[in-house]
């Protein structure tokens, strides 16, 4: 028989349906020559550093650093009965292949291989690899299956990110954490990002606004401006000559400009688009289309290509005929497509670009949640925009004359509307506002306008812009790319599948939080990169590691190499901050204390109340209890100060009104607090014996 291991329990009763395996089994499914099975996430990660030696436990300067000369793995909490079902299924004799078919990227590859090799398994391995949840691409993706072996560099890769974020995270963060007496939090991909989003603020901080005027004419449409003056009375002077007088194009630069249809999705830029059209998070997006993907409604969500391959042609043009019928913002709508635009094999690695599958033709997208229902709008207008023509205008810059007077005025003249016409068409059915474009004008050199109204409005100099999540995403995907062309390959701050995570890590941290729809840093944050050194908190050098992890991934470097460099950081670090001024540690000094909760579990030291947490006071012990715990809020609950307390003093809360994401019904159980000595703190469900 084949083992079959998906990532999630409902993407592995996909598989399972597809290949007609329907005798259910305590953790998996079993039928036609089949065991389907899966993981729920990691199951497997390496090991606290206090596991490698007692004395870890403490943290203290004379340990400093930590590196493994041996890295070991353990089975993560509340995930060992179904590990030990997965290992007794990789043992069973009567297994003779086992099937990754697990989200087919670097993170998924990691999942697998980790539970393979801790299970000790060495039966022979294949590799599904697909990018759809349909049907067909399921048995096309069976038909076709790859020796595991094919995939062994991009596990090095995964495996190596995974050891970097150890040797930052545990050497930085008790590094620093112990200097300024302070419980720090450093991450290799995470304090580079923050970094940005600092930097950011720091220059609108400093920013000095700057008051100007300018004087306008206005007839109809035509609204043409002077150039800056810095005194009032220099703009209302104009603006009484011109009142009341016709004035005159007296010259006008005219240039034809066509502007190609935008490609499709990658991860990215949906997220992106999402948050500017409504404000949705990066992570609500990815939580949205991944949902979508195991519904077979939309392609794999975690790519960053934005082409699909040459060999897609043809069901795209199906694809589009349906969307035409199918969108209520396409209706009349009328274009020709043409798809060879968003063909090209090259540009596809993994995965080809985000698009909506032939499923949709079937679904009722009425009962769709409304975030899934908009998020799938998008991907499949974009499919139609990125087929249809070009935008076509005349650019018009004008010089116009008024009682001797000099304005100027940008305009444009619609020759060919393309791809606009669809974008419109979105905007409206969402009632989105469109961004405000140069006026739409008949103009020509000599043309008169006239009598001409006037007036003079007041300006300020204005500060860069907060990072909004659109903007940050745009950034962390540049880092490191100051030269970029559409032919360079990218650095960038973490992956597609990664950014959301790390935004709302930072939050969840405390290091930064949301203004409506901007991301500023918390005074915690400010802090914590004034202190930090450039080699930690540089989005550059973090954006040539993810360079280097591909190239892993693409066997063009070695692991062992890209390992050796951030361990002789970690030593660099080590050796050059010995000691920390008394004045430098105070920057940290005079923070409030919280109230204290209870006892830490770990230590025995006083738990308070931060603002966006419970932490212990003891600067050597990292236990915390987030305050937006992700775990207690889809169970329909929240960690406030009296929860806290009861986790504490007993360890486990009992609840009759919880909570279930899937049917949204209420159900009695106990969550139980598990630590397990270093890092997060997780939970258990417990159900009552009936």
């Amino acid at each position: 028989m084949k083992l079959v291991i998906a990532e999630k329990p409902s993407v592995a009763m996909a598989l399972a349906s597809v290949l007609r395996a329907r005798t259910r089994k305590d953790g998996y499914v079993e039928g036609n020559g089949y065991i389907v099975s899966w993981c729920v996430g990691h199951l497997v990660g390496l090991c606290d550093a206090s596991e490698y030696d007692e004395k870890y436990k403490k943290w203290r300067y004379d340990d400093l650093p930590i590196v493994p000369e041996c890295w070991k793995h353990k089975v993560l909490e509340g995930t060992k009965k179904q590990f030990g079902i997965l290992k007794k299924l990789m043992r069973d004799s009567k297994v003779d292949e086992v099937i990754c078919a697990t989200d087919a990227g670097r993170e998924g590859e990691l999942i697998f291989r980790l539970v393979y090799e801790q299970a000790g398994c060495q039966k022979p391995m294949k590799r599904l690899w697909i990018s759809s949840m349909e049907e067909q691409a399921i048995k096309e993706g069976f038909a076709s299956l790859k020796d595991g072996s094919c995939y062994d560099s991009l596990y090095q890769s995964a495996l190596c990110r995974a050891k970097a974020d150890w040797l930052v995270g545990i050497n930085a963060s008790r590094l620093f954490s112990v200097l300024y007496n302070q419980n720090l939090k450093v991450g290799r991909v995470q304090t580079p990002t923050l970094a940005m989003i600092v930097d950011r603020n720091q220059k609108i901080k400093e920013f000095t606004k700057e008051k100007y005027y300018i004087a306008h004419i206005k007839f109809d449409d035509m609204d043409a401006v002077t150039e800056h003056f810095q005194k009032k009375e220099d703009a209302d002077k104009v603006a009484a000559d011109c009142l009341e007088r016709m004035c005159e194009v007296e010259k006008d630069d005219v240039k034809e400009k066509t502007i190609r249809p935008p490609k499709l999705y990658d991860l990215t830029t949906l997220q992106r688009e999402a948050n500017r059209m409504f404000g949705y998070t990066a992570q609500q997006t990815l939580d949205a289309v991944q949902e979508m993907y195991e519904q077979k409604l939309v392609t794999y969500p975690r790519t960053d290509s934005q082409y699909l391959t040459d060999e897609m042609g043809e069901s795209t043009e199906t694809l589009i005929q349906m969307l035409l019928g199918k969108m209520p913002y396409a209706e009349g709508l009328e274009y020709q497509s043409d798809v060879s635009k968003v063909l090209n094999s090259k540009k596809v690695s993994d995965h080809h670009a985000i698009i909506p599958t032939m499923e949709v033709a079937k679904a009722d997208i009425g009962e769709l949640k409304e975030r899934n229902r908009k998020i799938l709008y998008l991907i499949s207008a974009r499919v139609l925009t990125a087929t249809a023509d070009p935008y076509i205008y005349e650019s018009h810059k004008c010089q116009i004359t008024c009682n001797y007077h000099t304005f100027y005025l940008t305009a444009k003249k619609t020759k060919q509307e393309g791809f606009k016409a669809i974008e419109n068409k979105l905007k409206q059915f969402f009632g989105v506002k469109s961004e405000k474009e140069e006026p739409e004008l008949d103009i020509w050199a000599g043309k008169h306008y006239g009598p001409c109204d006037s007036f003079v409005s007041e300006h300020f100099t204005q500060p860069p812009k907060q990072y909004t999540e659109d903007t940050l995403l745009s950034a962390m995907e540049r880092a490191g790319n100051e030269e970029l062309t559409e032919d360079t390959e990218k650095k960038g701050l973490g992956t597609p599948a990664t950014r959301a995570a790390i935004i709302e890590k930072l939050i969840q941290s405390g290091f930064v939080k949301r203004e409506k729809k901007n991301l500023v840093p918390t005074d915690d944050g400010n802090v914590l990169i004034t202190v930090l050194p450039d080699e930690i908190k540089s989005p550059k050098m973090t954006a040539e590691w993810e360079m280097a992890l591909n190239h892993i991934a693409q066997n063009t470097e070695t692991a062992d190499e890209f390992l050796n460099g951030i361990t002789e950081l970690m030593q660099e670090l080590v050796a050059r901050y010995q000691g920390i001024s008394e004045e430098k540690k105070d920057q940290f000094q005079g923070k409030a204390k919280g109230e204290v909760i209870g006892k830490c579990p770990r230590c025995g030291a006083d738990v308070r109340e931060g603002k966006v947490n419970f932490y212990c006071s003891d600067r050597n012990c990292a236990f915390i209890l987030w305050k937006n715990d992700k775990f207690l809020a889809s169970q329909g609950k929240k960690m406030d100060k009296a929860t806290a307390k009861k986790f504490l003093s007993k360890g486990k809360i009992h609840y009759k009104d919880l909570v279930s994401r899937k049917t949204g019904r209420q159900y009695e159980a106990t969550v139980e607090m598990v630590d397990p000595g270093e890092g997060n703190v997780q939970f258990n469900l417990i159900f009552p014996q009936r």
